[in-house]
């Protein structure tokens, strides 16, 4: 059984696909800051943060991880879930900015990009320490705490989840979404 049929196997794997994007979203930024914007691009990584990492991993970490741990005795409201909880809602947030910031810069207003921009960065800030808190502290202590039969169960359920679709979109295609970002701006 290797690390992707723990409990937190498949959930660390998705991690390292967010991150590879996030790269590419700091690129954009980069890129903005010197004035040339792929609004195209920034359109295709808000789309992915916001059905792949949020609808299809946070939804994850919400409905099944986090109630799994709580049954073991973790507390929702207050601790690593509690932390983990608000700051999926502050990324939604920022990805909802980052979203309602692009119809205005694709009209070439400056303002909007200047939200896109502050979004951007704030989200950077936040994913990447959230990723961090959650692969060396949250999913350590997880996978101590659920026994096999518990890791069965909720790497079933992860394998129902990732077979939905998001906004008409199969977790597949949202990883292909990802696959071309990184391919455009080079990040393997």
């Amino acid at each position: 059984m290797g690390e992707s049929r723990s409990a937190t196997g498949m959930l660390r794997e998705e991690h390292q696909l967010i991150l590879r994007v996030l790269d590419v979203l700091q690129s954009l930024v980069e890129k903005g800051d010197v004035g040339e914007w792929d609004l195209e691009a920034w359109g295709d990584c808000v789309a992915f943060f916001r059905l792949f990492a949020d609808a299809c991993h946070h939804g994850k970490e919400e409905d099944l991880l986090f109630p799994e741990l709580e049954a073991r005795g973790m507390p929702r409201d207050s601790g690593p879930i509690a932390v983990m909880l608000y700051e999926h809602k502050q990324g939604r947030a920022l990805v909802a900015q980052m979203a309602g910031a692009l119809g205005g810069a694709e009209s070439g207003e400056i303002e909007p990009l200047n939200r896109l921009e502050h979004a951007a960065r704030a989200y950077l800030e936040l994913l990447r320490a959230h990723i961090y808190k959650e692969d060396n502290h949250l999913f350590n202590m997880a996978d101590f705490m659920v026994d096999k039969a518990g890791c069965d169960r909720l790497c079933a359920q992860y394998d129902v989840v990732c077979a939905r679709r998001f906004e008409g979109r199969a977790k597949e295609d949202l990883e292909n979404l990802a696959g071309n970002l990184l391919d455009r701006f080079g990040h393997p």
